[in-house]
């Protein structure tokens, strides 16, 4: 019987997905390699090779293909586990790492315990795509930073300086700016960063409009000071599903805002935080948290629990807090979106002496 069409009825499945061809490797219920084949990275690849036989369990791994491949394999019956690449250092740290022996140890953990590879939840094509839209958005904002950085440099190197500005408005700026002999190596890349500025724009509109009408859950987050259109948007898309989460505080250990451990005996050491999960989502609720604790934010319970964090002094003391405001934030955007409850910023007492944190 040819293998694209041989029965995998109570077997596991491992598949280590490549970008052109995938590795796949299927174990028997005791663990026995029955079957080590290749097949493309395409939908109807693998519709040809999964369609049509027994319903199984099929583990693959968290990457760029991973989503579709998902979607395909539930399509066809199957059980399909998208494990976390950040679990799996039996494979990324493997002296003998290879795709095969990849798709083999996917196997045999998914056989023997599934929780090992700590399942992610894919996300559906409609959330992907608003993300693509924020992650596109992002791209633009990190060219826009590059590009002003570069034209700052190359002025401070003939001795000049611009004028300090928003990214917004340093192509008005900028432009009356540009020393003599610079202005045709300069004005083409001021002229980029104004396009860039007018594309920007036109995402957080689309941005605006997509909350309004698609996640209308963001309206309550965007009561929280600091929290805009963007931050409640890539907090919703990022978590997907807020059921997942039996706690809020969890959240902020998915977005890796929490300390890494290492305790051995009766020590334990303060490390850094994990920086799992979305980095961009971390770095918008970094951001938030600054304007919480900065000069422009409102008074509000948060802020009076960052200050006071921050106050304490010591090492990294005001680093320490945004991160912890940030964590905070998290949690309670996650609380606001689960309960339905109607966001007050101010819970405590009035707290007297509270003060701006130092800049």
């Amino acid at each position: 019987m040819d293998e694209h069409t041989a029965t995998v009825n109570g077997v596991t499945v491992g598949i280590d997905l490549g970008d052109r061809y995938s590795e796949v490797c299927v174990v028997d219920a005791v663990g026995e390699v029955v079957e080590q084949s290749r097949l493309r990275t395409t939908p109807d690849a693998f519709r040809r090779r999964f369609e049509g036989v027994g319903a199984c369990r099929i583990a693959i791994e968290a990457g760029t293909h991973s989503a579709w491949v998902n979607r395909v394999l539930c399509e066809c019956g199957h059980e399909t586990l998208v494990a976390n690449p950040r679990k799996l250092r039996l494979i990324y740290e493997n002296n003998a790492n290879c795709d095969r022996v990849d798709a083999l140890y996917l196997a045999r953990i998914a056989r023997l315990d599934p929780t090992l590879l700590s399942p992610t939840q894919p996300r559906g094509p409609r959330v992907q795509q608003d993300r693509a839209l924020l992650r596109s958005r992002e791209l633009l904002v990190k060219i826009r930073t590059e590009l002003i950085n570069h034209l700052r440099s190359v002025v401070k190197s003939q001795g000049e300086r611009w004028p300090s500005c928003s990214s917004r408005a340093f192509a008005t700026k900028a432009a009356s700016h540009i020393p003599e002999e610079l202005v045709p190596v300069l004005k083409p890349l001021v002229d980029q960063v104004a396009t860039l500025n007018a594309q920007i724009r036109e995402y957080d509109e689309l941005l605006e409009q997509i909350a309004q009408k698609r996640y209308p859950e963001t309206e309550a987050l965007r009561a929280i000071d600091g929290v805009g259109a963007l931050t409640s948007l890539a907090f919703v898309l990022t978590v997907d599903d807020p059921g997942r989460f039996e706690q809020s505080r969890t959240v902020g250990a998915y977005l890796g805002l929490v300390p890494r451990r290492d305790e051995s005996g009766q020590s334990e050491l303060q490390l850094r935080i994990t920086k799992a999960g979305d980095p961009m989502m971390r770095r918008l609720l970094v951001s938030a948290a600054h304007y919480v604790l900065g000069p422009f934010g409102k008074d509000c319970d948060l802020r009076r629990w960052g200050l006071r964090l921050a106050a304490r002094g010591g090492k990294n003391a005001k680093k320490r807090s945004v991160v912890a405001v940030a964590r905070k934030l998290a949690v309670l955007m996650h609380r606001l979106w689960v309960t339905g409850e109607v966001y007050r910023p101010l819970r405590e007492r009035p707290c007297e002496g509270a003060q701006v944190l130092p800049s």
